[in-house]
This record gives C-alpha cells, sequence and structure tokens, in this order.
C-alpha cells in the first residue's frame, strides 16, 4: 500500500516493510523524505523519479501528519525518520549477523557514531568520511569511497553526503552495490552527528509538535538553517500543484 503526497508515493506502513527480503538481489533504496526535500523533488526532476522508483518514508512530524490527515489514514503509517531508522538497522544488523557501514558526515561524527553503535550492537561496522566536495563528485572521490566498500562488504550502508547528493551517488553506483552485496542503501543526512551526540536531536516534545528544524537553527544558527527552515514551508503548494521542474537553487 502507498500513499500519494505532495507528487511523492511513501510506500512504507512500518518498519517491517523496509527491513523485508531484498528480491532479485537488488539493492533496496530507503530515503526518508522531510518538507525541505519535498519541496527539492518538486523542483529537480532526476531527484523526483529517484524518490518515486525506491522506498521512501516520512522524515518530519508536520508534512507526515498533513499527509495522513488528507489521506484519512492516520493510524496506518508511522514517520521514520533517518535518525530513527539507524537504530531500527543496528539491531536488525545484529539480529541477521550483518555488517554495516557508515559513509559520509564529518571525520569526527562518523568515526564516533561507528564506535557508538558497536559498542551498543556488538555488530561489525566500519565508516570513512571523504573530504568535502560538490556534486557531482570527483573521480577521486567515488574510487575511493567504491574501495572502501568493496573491501569490506557491507550488507546495510548508511550514506549520509546530504540530500539529494547521496541519493545521486546510491543511483549513479547502484549496480555496484548491488554486485558486491549491499542489501540496503538508506540516505541519512545528518544522522550520524546525531549518533555522536555532536548535534543533539530535538526532545521528543518538539519533534511531535513539527518544530525539529527550529530546535536545530537554535543549535546552529546560520542563513542557511534558516532559509531551509522557511522554504521547508513550501511544500504546502505541493499538496495541490504538480511539480515544477526547473533550474532552480533548491536549498536542500
Amino acid at each position: 500500500m502507498s500513499m500519494l503526497f505532495c507528487n511523492i508515493n511513501f510506500n512504507q506502513k512500518n518498519k517491517s516493510d523496509l527491513l523485508g527480503y531484498c528480491e532479485n538481489e537488488k539493492t533496496k533504496v530507503i530515503i526518508p523524505v522531510n518538507a525541505a526535500l519535498i519541496v527539492g523533488a518538486n523542483f529537480r526532476e532526476r531527484f523526483f523519479d529517484i524518490l518515486n522508483n525506491n522506498y521512501v518514508t516520512f522524515d518530519g512530524q508536520i508534512p507526515y501528519f498533513v499527509a495522513c490527515l488528507f489521506n484519512g489514514k492516520y493510524q496506518k503509517y508511522i514517520k521514520l525518520a533517518g535518525s530513527d531508522i539507524v537504530y531500527d538497522f543496528s539491531e536488525f544488523a545484529a539480529k541477521k549477523h550483518y555488517k554495516m557501514f557508515f559513509l559520509g558526515g564529518k571525520k569526527e561524527s562518523n568515526q564516533t557514531a561507528v564506535n557508538v553503535i558497536k559498542e551498543k550492537y556488538n555488530i561489525s561496522i566500519e565508516g570513512y568520511s571523504p573530504d568535502f566536495e560538490d556534486y557531482p563528485f570527483s573521480e577521486k572521490f567515488n574510487i575511493i569511497c567504491l574501495e572502501k566498500i568493496n573491501i569490506f562488504k557491507p550488507d546495510i550502508l548508511f550514506v549520509g553526503f546530504g540530500a539529494p547528493k547521496q541519493e545521486y551517488w546510491i543511483d549513479d553506483n547502484i549496480e555496484f552495490l548491488s554486485e558486491n552485496g549491499v542489501k540496503y542503501a538508506i540516505g541519512c543526512g545528518g544522522t550520524f552527528d546525531f549518533v555522536s551526540q555532536k548535534i543533539k536531536r530535538a526532545p521528543v516534545f518538539f519533534q511531535k509538535i513539527g518544530l525539529e528544524g527550529l530546535y536545530r537553527l537554535y543549535q546552529e544558527p546560520s542563513k542557511m538553517r534558516w532559509n531551509r527552515l522557511i522554504d521547508s514551508c513550501r511544500f504546502f503548494k505541493y499538496i495541490w500543484h504538480k511539480p515544477e521542474f526547473e533550474n532552480r537553487n533548491v536549498t536542500l
């Protein structure tokens, strides 16, 4: 069962949908989507297509609540943010004896997050944080990332380059990932910062009333964070309007 919201197909009801068997040994791509990504997808055709051809979850209380309100299925869908899914998959990896890899994020956050998950779940996990680059990534950047994956052979891969760069990278290398046994690839944005506690996640109350973005702005005040928060509000437009693909620099 799926839910069409803001022109995007949100096609999960629960965690078991995400942890299900990967058909034809193809990597299952999972993308938690918040309000800012909804806006970005309605301007970027490639990103829009990637979302609608993979597994999309709600990451953001307000889009989730509005979507369920419009679809009349509030009790049949759940919100699964990237910063929550990482723990679900860590527990899943422990049960299945799967290996996990964290790719991206800041170097300190990446390594600390790896250590936190390893200590808590006692799983085989490694990570690598390449130097920051804009997309499209350089050949050197890509080769090193793929070499790390080829050597470790993870079953579960979290990619934290930020959207839509992480989704483009997964899409560019999907055949390689499938051939190298990666069962799940998850675009996770700033999840490593939260796992490492370099950035504190908003209290549950703020999460439930949809003010996580405001809490993040409080911790990291910047023009970029403010613009992203304002831009996120534009997702309401796409409840009724079709995508408007054009060359526009949407803050993601």
